[in-house]
C-alpha cells in the first residue's frame, strides 16, 4: 500500500505545502511574501498574519496538483522548529486540524534535518542520486552555518557551526549597508559576476575546531565603506560589483576553509550543501573545483529545494512514518533547537 505524506512549512516567510508517495515528489507549492521587501527583512508580526491567509490554499493547490484526494493521505507532516513562533504556530494549527479531520498521524520534521533529507527527495521512482551514509552537508542560511555529519536520516551530528552569524545574514546585512534591497544574497550574487573578486580583502576569522564566525567580517565590510565613503560619497555606487565580489569570495573561502578540514578529518568525501545560500552560483562552483581537484563525490540541491520548503518536510516525514515516529496533537513548536 502505498505511504502519501502531506508536508507543511511555515518557519519563516514562506508557506509551502507539498505531496509525496512513495519517496516520489507530486506537487511543491510555495506563497512568498513581498511584504518584507521594504522592511530590508523578515517582520515576524507581518510573516506569522501572511501565513494565515496563505496556508488553505497553498495546501489546497497542493493537493489538487498531486493527482490525489485528501482522503489519500497517509499522514501529515509539518515543521515544528526552529524558526519564527509566530509562522510555525500556523503550520502546526494547521497540520493539526488537518490530521484530526482525517483521523491520520501527525509527524512533526526538525526544519534543518528537513534541509538536509532535501537531497533524498525522488522525481521519478527509480531514482538514486541521493548521497550515500555516511556523507558531510554544509548547512548555509540566513539563520545557519554548519557542518554536519550525517550517518542515517535520523542520526546527525553537528561537528562544526558558527559561533555568531550565518553566512547568509552576512550576505542580507552587507548588502543592506550598500542599499541593494531584500533578500541580499541574490543580489551579491548577480552583481558578483561583473566585479574583481580580488579587489577588496576582509577579514577571516581564525575561529578553533571547525567552527564559524562571520560578525568580524561583517565589522570589517562596514568600517571600509565607513573609511571609503568619508574621502568618496559615491565610493559603493563606483565600486558595487567589485565589492559584491570580493564580500562573495571571502564567505565562500571562509565556508570552504573549514568544510575541507572536516573532510580532511573524518575521512569522508561524499559531501552535500543544502539550506538558502547553497544556491548561490559562487558555492556552487566551489563545490565542483573541489570534486574535482579533491576527489570529492558531491551533492547540489536543486534550486527548489534550496529555499524553504514543505518538499524536504515532506521527506523527512515519510522515513519517520515508515520507522513509526508520530508526534502527540498537543506538541509544541520551538523557536531554537539543533539538529
Amino acid at each position: 500500500m502505498s505511504i502519501t505524506i502531506l508536508g507543511i512549512e511555515s518557519s519563516c516567510d514562506d508557506t509551502s505545502a507539498a505531496v509525496i508517495r512513495d519517496g516520489v515528489l507530486l506537487s511543491n507549492v510555495i506563497a512568498s511574501q513581498a511584504v518584507h521587501e521594504s522592511f530590508g527583512g523578515v517582520v515576524p508580526e507581518l510573516a506569522s498574519r501572511a501565513h494565515q491567509q496563505n496556508i488553505v490554499p497553498v495546501v489546497s493547490e497542493a493537493i489538487k496538483r498531486s493527482g490525489l484526494k485528501k482522503e489519500d493521505i497517509s499522514a501529515v507532516a509539518f515543521t515544528r522548529g526552529p524558526g519564527l513562533m509566530g509562522s510555525l504556530l500556523v503550520g502546526n494549527s494547521f497540520a493539526k486540524g488537518f490530521a484530526l479531520s482525517q483521523q491520520i498521524p501527525l509527524v512533526d520534521v526538525n526544519h534543518l534535518q528537513a534541509h538536509v533529507l532535501a537531497h533524498f527527495i525522488k522525481d521519478e521512482p527509480n531514482q538514486d542520486t541521493a548521497p550515500k551514509y555516511p556523507f558531510l552537508c554544509l548547512l548555509v542560511s540566513g539563520g545557519n552555518s554548519q557542518i554536519i555529519k550525517v550517518e542515517a536520516y535520523n542520526k546527525m551530528e553537528v561537528i562544526g557551526q558558527t559561533i555568531d552569524d550565518a553566512a547568509g545574514e552576512a550576505f542580507d546585512k552587507c548588502a543592506k549597508v550598500m542599499g541593494l534591497g531584500y533578500p541580499g544574497g541574490p543580489i551579491i550574487d548577480k552583481m558578483a559576476k561583473e566585479g574583481d573578486p580580488k579587489k577588496f580583502t576582509f577579514n577571516k576569522p581564525h575561529i578553533p575546531e571547525l567552527n564559524y564566525s562571520f560578525s568580524g567580517l561583517k565589522t570589517s565590510f562596514l568600517y571600509l565603506l565607513r573609511d571609503e565613503l568619508a574621502k568618496d560619497a559615491d565610493f559603493i555606487e563606483k565600486n558595487k560589483y567589485d565589492l559584491a565580489a570580493s564580500l562573495q569570495y571571502t564567505i565562500v573561502e571562509i565556508l570552504m576553509d573549514k568544510l575541507r578540514k572536516a573532510v580532511k578529518q573524518t575521512g569522508i568525501k561524499e559531501v552535500a550543501v543544502a539550506g538558502g545560500v547553497s544556491a548561490n552560483s559562487a558555492v556552487r562552483g566551489a563545490f565542483m573545483q573541489h570534486a574535482e581537484k579533491y576527489g570529492w563525490k558531491i551533492h547540489l540541491p536543486k534550486f527548489s529545494y534550496t529555499t524553504d520548503n514543505a518538499a524536504m518536510v515532506a521527506i523527512t516525514g515519510y522515513y519517520k512514518y515508515l520507522d513509526g515516529e508520530f508526534c502527540d496533537i498537543d506538541a509544541p513548536s520551538f523557536s531554537r533547537v539543533e539538529i
